[in-house]
C-alpha cells in the first residue's frame, strides 16, 4: 500500500494535499482497498463551507456505501469532474486522478492536527 509522505491523513481514511490556501482531498489507498470496486461518488457540496469532521459526500462501492468526512474546515471549490464517468479512478490512483474535492482552507492551522504518513500507517496496523 502507498501512503505518500507529503500528505496528511485522518482516522476516517481521508487524505489532504495542501498547496497554499487550497487543498485536494480524497480517500486513502487503504480505504479504497477496503471499499472494493467503486461505482459511484455523490458529492453535492460545491460552494458550501464544510467544518472539520462534517460529511461532504458519499462513495458507493459494489459492497457498501461510505460517508466522506472533511479533514479540515473549508469551502468546497470543485468536485473532480472525472469521477462522474470514471469513479474507478479512485481505485486505480487514489492520490492522483482519484482526488475527490478541491477546497479553500478556512483554518489552515487544523492541518497540523492531522496524521503523518507514519502515524496513519500505525493507525491501520501497517
Amino acid at each position: 500500500m502507498n501512503f505518500p509522505d507529503d500528505l496528511k491523513y485522518t482516522k476516517d481514511h481521508e487524505w489532504i494535499r495542501v498547496s497554499g490556501n487550497e487543498a485536494h482531498v480524497g480517500v486513502t489507498d487503504f480505504a479504497q482497498g477496503e471499499l472494493g470496486d467503486i461505482v459511484f461518488v455523490d458529492i453535492n457540496t460545491v460552494g458550501q463551507e464544510i467544518k472539520h469532521g462534517d460529511l461532504f459526500g458519499t462513495v458507493e462501492a459494489v459492497k457498501t456505501v461510505s460517508d466522506l468526512f472533511m479533514p479540515v474546515s473549508g469551502k468546497v471549490l470543485e468536485v473532480n469532474p472525472k469521477l462522474e464517468s470514471n469513479p474507478e479512478s479512485i481505485n486505480k490512483d487514489p492520490y492522483g486522478d482519484g482526488w475527490m474535492v478541491k477546497i479553500s482552507l478556512s483554518n489552515p492551522s487544523e492541518v497540523t492536527a492531522l496524521l503523518s504518513a507514519a502515524d496513519y500507517k500505525k493507525e491501520i496496523g501497517q
